[in-house]
């Protein structure tokens, strides 16, 4: 064989190649962060009878206001890497006159022991979160 068709043989070998591997025709998926990240360091800044002002100071403005319900507070936070799994984190704050009552969620606060391995995820989804009262 001469050496032109010999370098196009190759040629058409190498893109048959990169054709056929499953990451070539997949477009890159960014990763999307939608609600208010909320994180332990900042749960454990919260304290049994803060204003809504102190509150909103630590967290952030809440993602959902009920209306209807003006002592709850709804922060979600939703996180998907590219061609991950999505991540999901809730935590509702309650309010009784004004001040912080409690707190329910998904998001414990720094030094709280979770459940199982160190590393395993909170099996429930729902459950109280421990704040210390006011100093």
């Amino acid at each position: 064989m001469r050496p032109i068709s010999i370098s196009v043989v190759l040629a058409a070998s190498l893109m048959l190649a990169a054709c056929a591997s499953d990451s070539f025709f997949y477009p890159h998926r960014i990763d999307v962060r939608q609600g208010n990240y909320v994180d332990q360091r900042m749960v454990s800044q919260l304290r049994q009878g803060m204003t809504r002002e102190q509150v909103r100071y630590v967290l952030g403005s809440p993602l959902v206001v009920d209306m209807f319900r003006t002592d709850r507070w709804d922060y979600a936070y939703r996180y998907t890497e590219g061609w991950g799994e999505t991540q999901k984190r809730n935590l509702s704050l309650y309010f009784v006159d004004d001040r912080l009552d409690r707190v329910e969620g998904d998001v414990v606060a720094q030094g709280e022991e979770v459940e199982g391995s160190e590393g395993a995820a909170i099996e429930e989804r729902n459950r109280v979160v421990v704040i210390p009262p006011a100093e």
